[in-house]
């Protein structure tokens, strides 16, 4: 960043209901918006031709939207769908990228389904017990003593 700031710099920019950094550098700010990466952030950057060197708050409108338009339609613009984090979405099986409320909302639906199915993970989750096969006999016990033996 240089010694200058111009008058067109933005210190805090608001972004998919996240407020991100102006200060630090594309990529890396766009990271802070959730369900997005580094590897995806750098391959949006890349795709709206966006020089990665550049700081967040010297964007432009134009840039900022060009951004916005590839993070909501990747399959638009060639990006891969083992790229995306939604892959064979339930309902309508199709392949995309959620961001901030929209990943929240799935999830909590995909928990909910688990629970009123009955499904083991569901049941655990429901419990508020480790999900994901590890031992709860000895460790964890601050909130919760669960377990056998």
């Amino acid at each position: 960043m240089s010694l200058i700031v111009g008058d067109d710099f933005q210190h805090i920019i608001r972004v998919l209901n996240t407020n991100v950094d102006g200060r630090e550098k594309v990529m890396y700010s766009l990271t802070k918006i959730r369900g997005i990466g580094r590897r995806f952030s750098n391959l949006v950057c890349k795709k709206a031709e966006i020089d990665l060197g550049k700081r967040a708050g010297e964007l432009s409108a134009a840039e900022l939207e060009s951004l916005m338009v590839i993070v909501s339609n990747p399959r638009q613009f060639r990006i891969p769908d083992w790229f995306l984090n939604r892959k064979h979405d339930i309902k309508d099986g199709k392949f995309s990228q959620m961001v901030s409320n929209q990943l929240d909302t799935s999830l909590r639906n995909d928990l909910e389904r688990l629970k009123k199915i009955r499904n083991h993970r569901g049941l655990r989750h429901y419990w508020q017990i480790r999900v994901r096969g590890q031992h709860t006999k000895t460790t964890g016990r601050g909130r919760h003593a669960r377990g056998s033996g």
